[in-house]
């Protein structure tokens, strides 16, 4: 049967959907699994505060990228602990939460930090045991997530991914737009502010470093005179073309 073309707008004038190819041929396109889908439900209650459940998604993605260029990981490990690693936050004042993640911060609030980890580590392993994980596995997860901000090394490749997936989500687009109205930024003041604190001084991994430069680029053009220049001709026409 031939397919119809979805699109309100076809340029070329021909089907080409079954050119298509499936989800699992394109390289770099990230889903949750069965398993992951079913953490994913049971944690999500603990994500509502702070934009916890978007920064975990997008965190995930990261992870599952970098599972794939490091084969010698653990997705077992890593996965699951990148979907829970903030759960914490939820038994922690929002207000007090925005004052312990601060740039600039003194110190005051790392009882905060130190308080999320914690709890995280106990909610993920309630999930885990009720999903009837191994024990080993389990134990290797809460480590993880019990010092995921806090603890400067890493205890593993396992732990490095966790750390850096989770830092990567400053520069999504996400991230930066949620640092904006949190701290009082222009856009370019975010991208800045945390393409510094998602680099090289916190990323453990050469291809976590990689995707930081390559998503600040693409941040940098967007913000680039060059394209606001493009974007004010293209609103000329239009207004152009509607008189």
């Amino acid at each position: 049967m031939k397919r119809v073309s979805r699109s309100p707008i076809n340029h070329l004038g021909r089907d080409v959907t079954d050119k298509i190819p499936l989800w699992d041929d394109v390289p770099g396109l990230v889903k949750m699994g069965e398993r992951d889908a079913r953490i994913w439900e049971l944690v999500t209650p603990y994500l509502q505060t702070r934009d916890n459940d978007v920064h975990s998604l997008y965190s995930f993605s990261m992870a599952a990228q970098l599972c794939r260029l490091y084969p010698e990981a653990d997705e077992h490990i890593v996965l699951p602990a990148i979907i829970m690693h903030d759960s914490g936050w939820s038994t922690v004042d929002e207000e007090t939460a925005f004052q312990a993640i601060a740039p600039g911060r003194d110190g005051t609030y790392t009882w905060a930090v130190i308080q999320h980890e914690k709890e995280g580590a106990r909610i993920a392993r309630e999930i885990l045991e009720q999903i009837d994980y191994a024990p080993a596995d389990i134990d290797e997860i809460c480590a993880i997530i019990d010092g995921h901000d806090t603890r400067l090394t890493s205890l593993s490749l396992n732990d490095s991914l966790v750390k850096d997936a989770d830092k990567l989500w400053r520069i999504t687009p996400h991230g930066i737009d949620v640092a904006m109205p949190r701290f009082g930024l222009e856009r370019a003041e975010s991208l800045r502010i945390n393409g510094i604190r998602a680099y090289e001084k916190v990323l453990f991994t050469e291809h976590a470093k990689s995707m930081s430069l390559a998503i600040m680029a693409i941040e940098s053009m967007d913000l680039s005179q060059q394209m606001a220049d493009m974007q004010e001709r293209g609103r000329a026409n239009v207004t152009t073309t509607e008189w």
